[in-house]
């Protein structure tokens, strides 16, 4: 096969993109794959002429047009497989909001929130129901782009106003106390859970998750029962979702109780992601991930 790493985008999650990119083209095996394509995205219009070469996309976006289900709608129009989720499932997780509200249908606990669209819509009211501190995010962000960790009124105006310059709609959670925890699923199959420590010792923010350094620390180990509602719950995300292939879900973990953050269909793969140390903790190097991810998006 021809294997095209589509990578870049128009979305704030750009620089990411290209990361993540870059580290699959490194680790993808050449003795395997006929061809392997690097596939800059700087437009939605070059998306038709840039794939029609290649037997399969390998995605490596992120952001809009990238997890929100619209490029794979167009790969779909030109029978080209890709790294899956699919069309619908890409644009409800790409919704946090919406994720949020099917997540608790199904029984799944995930933090208090309130949705805005303008400065008009805040209501401060409601967020002291809430209580600060809050989260203010886009609600169609990824990357922890615009990502503000408020702690009194006076600093939601300006919260919401710059998440307004990457999305149309912000979402307000309340801010649980507790370890942040990333459950990554291939084809079903939920593998070791990795912690995340924020050295700044408030959130696992942008620099958290990309400098090289290691802003953060992962340790791969939960206690069994804790582990066991934690692949509880990626398991019936994976189903009510239809995710395929692989995804990643995030959680906070509060007093023993998982709550829900977001599911990311098209996770990062850079140098210091999380899913490849997950992966790694099962005796699957890097490569050897991709081969399967591969796999199952064309058996889905």
């Amino acid at each position: 096969m021809r294997i095209g790493v589509i990578m870049g985008g128009i979305s704030s999650e750009r620089e990411i993109s290209l990361k993540s990119g870059e580290e699959v083209i490194k680790n993808l095996n050449r003795e395997k794959y006929e061809e392997i394509i690097p596939i800059i995205i700087n437009s939605k219009s070059e998306v038709m002429e840039k794939v029609r070469n290649i037997d399969f996309a390998f995605l490596a976006l992120h952001g809009k047009f990238g997890e929100d289900g619209k490029i794979q709608a167009v790969l779909e129009t030109v029978d080209i497989p890709y790294s899956r989720c699919g069309v619908l499932t890409s644009a409800i997780c790409m919704n946090k909001s919406l994720t949020k509200r099917l997540s608790k249908s199904v029984g799944i606990v995930t933090a208090p929130w309130i949705a805005v669209k303008n400065i008009n819509d805040i209501d401060y009211s409601k967020i002291e129901d809430l209580g600060y501190p809050v989260f203010i995010k886009p609600n169609n962000g990824g990357s922890s782009v615009a990502t503000f960790f408020v702690k009194n009124k006076y600093e939601v105006e300006h919260a919401v106003k710059e998440g307004l310059k990457y999305d149309n709609e912000i979402i307000i959670e309340k801010y649980i106390k507790g370890e942040e925890i990333t459950s990554f699923v291939l084809n079903g199959v939920v593998f070791p859970t990795v912690t995340i420590k924020a050295k700044n010792g408030e959130f696992f923010d942008y620099l958290s998750k990309y400098e090289p350094d290691g802003a953060s620390e992962e340790v791969v180990m939960l206690e069994e029962s804790l582990q066991n509602k934690v692949t509880e719950i990626s398991k019936k995300l994976w189903s009510v979702l239809e995710c395929k292939s692989y995804c990643r879900v995030d959680m906070i973990v509060s007093e023993n109780v998982p709550y829900l953050l977001e599911v990311n269909t098209l996770p990062g793969m850079t140098a210091t992601s999380l899913i490849p140390k997950s992966a790694m903790a099962k005796g699957i190097n890097f490569s050897h991930l991709l081969d399967k991810i591969i796999e199952y998006s064309l058996e889905s």
